[in-house]
């Protein structure tokens, strides 16, 4: 099997092809969505946009993101390249885990959300989909699929359409469950616009979506949580002027919303996870970013922060838990250069400790490392950084869940071979005393073959900003991320779980 560097993964003789599909879609879609941006690692163009340009130049990048997607596939169809998914099962899978297995084998996904009911068997996974459209006429490309799990992560049923709603596009997806209920909560980027929908019947239906974002003229990047009973809802995400963080709150389960910044900045901030612990405190895990360097690449330092409030909502503290340089640049082909950097994870246990996880350079440009940090008083104080990446590899994209008394699951993305850009894994590790110490690292992309971006070595490319990782009522964990040819695909859904 051919593999394909990413550096020479180019996309030009099906552009004709593609050309007229995006213009069919952008056609049928009409006007993107609100003025505003959609950062790269917010997945529809480059992460610098809001730092450096308008509504009209943000619609024009994301219609040229959309097309390179286009193109990627179409291209790779062309060549004959098997991105799509053989039926191929690990041979030597990591103990105590199943083995790698795709979400769809046939369909280019990315960027994946998942969830699981404590007190269920369900698991709930969504993805950002670039294959087929949900509907006909006016219906959003990509769009935001569902799949759900009765039996703790073993089987799935088909992905189908979150909503097959009207509009341009679909991106973020973000999905958990309220423990007291078994309700489902999601939330997505609809056209530049965060909206909020749930399910009483373990996604079979789904209420319409309701707007959160009041008179924010756009919103990208959204990361959810929610109180025990569900009544309290809180998603963060960045809008203007140019990547502020903003709250959006709701206290009647989703019906209305509030909305509240809470930084004017000049620096970009990223929210990536949330939890909201038993007793009420809400915590946000966020990075901000400068874009001044040449070319609205980043500079200087990255900060990552915990916002946190203790009083529903009301008033929010502003914890910066770590400074970092800026870390290597991507040069996967589309890539834009700050793809691999300030990402964050967070999560409480049950007792209330909180975990997170976040990456960053210790030299300008370096490899990255993934640290943790833990704090007992509910995000006060935080104690000093342990490593869990390796040293001499580029790693990115933390994530990380707990629950019971100290009991943390957390996995990362990693180059192989000294920082080899073209050979990514995923690795595991976990925590019995609340991130303290952390069990050796397990390898948990563990399939070598059945696609083209997959090889001895791992897989080609980080597809997507993020994935996450949940832990299912019978305790064990489901992890869930992306893998590609390049930054523009194609690729797909990948998950494993524990036995």
């Amino acid at each position: 099997m051919v593999r394909f560097s990413r550096r020479t993964w180019l996309v030009a003789s099906a552009a004709a092809v593609a050309a007229l599909i995006v213009a069919g879609v952008l056609m049928s879609a009409g006007r993107l969505g609100g003025a505003g941006q959609r950062a790269a690692g917010s997945d529809t163009g480059e992460r610098s946009a809001g730092a450096r340009a308008g509504g009209n130049e943000v619609q024009q990048e994301l219609s040229d993101q959309t097309s390179e997607r286009l193109n990627a596939i179409s291209e790779a169809d062309a060549q004959g390249v098997n991105w799509r998914v053989s039926s191929v099962k690990s041979a030597n899978p990591a103990s105590g885990w199943v083995g790698e297995q795709v979400a769809d084998p046939n369909t280019d996904d990315w960027e994946p959300a998942i969830a699981a009911d404590p007190n269920g068997p369900y698991v709930y996974m969504l993805t950002t989909h670039f294959t087929t459209k949900p509907c006909p006429g006016n219906c959003p490309y990509p769009s935001i699929s569902l799949l759900v799990s009765s039996n703790g992560g073993r089987t799935w049923e088909p992905q189908k359409p979150l909503c097959a709603c009207k509009g341009s596009w679909q991106y973020d997806p973000e999905i958990e469950v309220v423990p007291n209920t078994g309700e489902v909560y999601a939330a997505y980027l609809n056209g530049f616009n965060v909206v909020f929908l749930k399910s009483k019947d373990h996604g079979l239906h789904w209420t319409d979506p309701v707007p959160t974002y009041g008179n924010i003229s756009w919103t990208d990047k959204p990361a959810l949580a929610m109180s025990d009973d569900g009544q309290d809802v809180y998603i963060s995400l960045n809008g203007p002027t140019g990547g502020d963080p903003y709250v959006v709150q709701s206290h009647d389960g989703g019906d209305t919303w509030t909305q509240t910044k809470l930084v004017d900045s000049k620096r970009y901030f990223f929210a990536f996870d949330a939890d909201v612990l038993h007793d009420g405190t809400v915590v946000f895990a966020e990075s901000d970013i400068s874009y001044t360097a040449p070319g609205t690449n980043p500079a200087g330092v990255i900060k990552h922060h915990v916002f946190i409030s203790r009083d529903g909502g009301a008033t929010w503290e502003d914890h910066v838990i770590d400074t970092v340089d800026v870390g290597e640049a991507c040069t996967a082909d589309g890539c834009p250069a700050d793809f691999y950097t300030g990402h964050d994870a967070i999560s409480a246990d049950d007792q209330g400790n909180l975990v997170a996880l976040y990456d960053g350079a210790t030299t300008d440009l370096g490899p990255q490392r993934i640290y943790a940090r833990t704090s007992t008083d509910e995000g006060l104080t935080w104690s000093d950084p342990t490593v869990l990446s390796a040293n001499g590899e580029n790693a990115t994209s933390p994530a990380v869940e707990s629950e019971g008394a100290g009991d943390v699951r957390a996995w990362y993305m990693q180059t192989s071979n000294h920082d080899d850009p073209d050979a990514w894994n995923v690795f595991y590790r976990s925590s019995s005393d609340g991130g303290v110490n952390w069990s050796a690292p397990v390898k948990i992309s563990d399939l070598t073959s059945g696609a083209a971006y997959k090889h001895a070595d791992g897989f080609d490319e980080v597809y997507g900003d993020y994935g996450e990782i949940a832990i299912t009522n019978q305790g064990r964990s489901i992890a869930v991320w992306g893998e590609g040819l390049s930054y523009n695909g194609p690729g797909g859904v990948w998950f494993n779980r524990q036995s």
